[in-house]
């Protein structure tokens, strides 16, 4: 399968500059201390985010909870820490087989631009979507909380993003050029 940077044919004339990735702008070229600070910064929020939903989950499921009876709570309480455990590991799986699948083919930067847009429009319907089925979905959340926490360890803890791949292969094939490290 080629690569949509590599079908991509090298144009003649002034060097290409490096381009700007969102979230990264071109720190991902050299990946000095500003990179790392980034993808720092990133971690933080995303740690911050992901302890606010655990938070709110684990809020929701004690009120739900509360309306049982002890023998059922305690059957409750075991199916959600097997539940969590098992998704935690599949959230897991799921973000590291979605990493491997778009570095085999990455993303160009006006590609990975437009997708970012595309998906920021799409966060905000979902967002006024989902407050209806969070009280129905009470019982379950702790489990989701856990899928997710897998789901950002795991697209936190790689060592390139696909865009910076995508964009490298975008720059090589413009000006012949190859990062330096």
């Amino acid at each position: 399968m080629a690569s949509r940077a590599s079908s991509e044919a090298p144009s003649a004339g002034p060097p290409v500059p490096v381009p700007s990735l969102p979230g990264l702008g071109t720190t991902w070229y050299r990946r000095g201390t500003r990179y790392w600070l980034r993808r720092a910064w990133t971690t933080v929020v995303m740690l911050l985010a992901v302890g606010m939903l655990c938070f709110m989950a684990l809020a929701f499921y004690s009120g739900f909870r509360g309306e049982m009876p002890p023998a059922v709570r305690t059957v409750c309480d075991v199916a959600q820490v097997a539940g969590s455990c098992v998704t935690v590991v599949r959230g897991w799986l799921v973000q590291r087989r979605d990493h491997r699948r778009k570095l085999l083919d990455p993303p160009t930067p006006a590609e990975f631009r437009r997708a970012k847009r595309a998906e920021v429009r799409r966060s905000g319907r979902f967002a006024y979507a989902g407050r209806g089925l969070l009280v129905l979905a009470a019982p379950v959340l702790p489990v989701f909380a856990a899928w997710c926490v897998g789901w950002f360890a795991a697209a936190l803890t790689v060592r390139e993003y696909p865009s910076e791949v995508g964009a490298r292969r975008w720059l090589e094939a413009h000006n012949g050029q190859s990062r330096t490290s």
